[in-house]
């Protein structure tokens, strides 16, 4: 469980639930590269290699939360859980590896939000790959290349892209 003083907003259980019940039909985690955006609490990727998922990655800025995460993956022996203090951004500018599955959960006031999708997409995401985007309900994705669905659990919104 994070701290109290975590400035995050985790996406609650019942998303959760929901978004790997979506994505569990649709990929075999023990075979895929999976890539956590602004990661907060951990709690996607401690899910991803809780499914046997090889190799993940989880980015957050927020220097307690990567302590946190580090410390709770080492806890839990999940070796295949990396994290990257820097900010997405700055990540995304320097990224050479390509991802199977890509989430991406921003503060829903951040500046750029809306261009994540595209940039996701056509740069490191693997063909047949999907990004899933946690968002605010005023988005609206719909006519951004590779869009296929967007999901809403009470007030927590995922659209999703699949690459072909």
């Amino acid at each position: 469980m994070p701290p109290r003083d975590f400035h995050a907003r985790p996406t609650t259980d019942f998303a959760k639930e929901s978004l790997f019940n979506i994505l569990a039909n649709r990929y075999n985690f023990s075979s895929i590269r999976a890539l956590d955006l602004f990661a907060g609490s951990g709690s996607i990727g401690f899910e991803l290699a809780s499914r046997g998922c090889p190799h993940i990655e989880a980015v957050e800025m927020n220097a307690k939360q990567i302590a946190f995460i580090k410390k709770t993956a080492a806890e839990l022996g999940f070796d295949q859980l990396h994290a990257v203090r820097l900010n997405v951004f700055d990540f995304l500018e320097i990224c050479t590896a390509e991802y199977d599955l890509i989430f991406a959960d921003p503060p829903f006031s951040l500046s750029g939000v809306d261009t994540l999708p595209s940039r996701l997409t056509e740069k490191i995401l693997k063909p047949g790959g999907c990004v899933v985007l946690e968002h605010a309900a005023h988005y609206d994705f719909g006519v951004v290349p590779y869009y296929m669905e967007r999901r809403q659990y009470g007030a927590v919104h995922f659209s999703f892209f699949v690459k072909p």
